[in-house]
């Protein structure tokens, strides 16, 4: 196996975080680890299209990602997913999962399949 690059190593960091914050039922903060995770992406991915950027927060991210014509619409779909407000119970639609969503991301952009260390899957 290949040494992981410093993206990786943050990225998979963050999703550990966030698959433990879920365990321990606390979905806002793995919410907030994905979102992060979701940043690290974003900033490898403008990184390898040669886009100009000092590391951008990961919300900073999102927004330019959402609002990025270069990428594919589908892509700015699920960056304006990390976007959206939480519902006064402190729920985003059921059908949005941004820890599920952070690894799509990881894998549309950047092309790459990273394992699931507390599994040992694919994610």
């Amino acid at each position: 196996m290949s040494e992981l690059l410093e993206w990786e190593i943050n990225f998979l960091r963050e999703m550990e975080m966030a698959r433990a914050s879920r365990q321990q039922g606390n979905e806002g903060r793995a919410r907030v680890c994905a979102r992060r995770a979701a940043g690290v992406v974003i900033n490898e991915y403008f990184r390898r299209r040669g886009i100009a950027n000092p590391q951008l927060s990961a919300l900073n991210a999102l927004r330019q990602l959402a609002s990025y014509r270069a990428a594919p619409e589908s892509v700015r779909d699920i960056a304006a997913h990390f976007l959206m407000h939480i519902t006064p119970e402190h729920k985003l639609p059921d059908d949005i999962d941004l820890l599920a969503e952070a690894q799509w991301l990881a894998d549309r952009l950047l092309r790459e399949r990273h394992k699931d260390a507390s599994a040992g899957q694919e994610a």
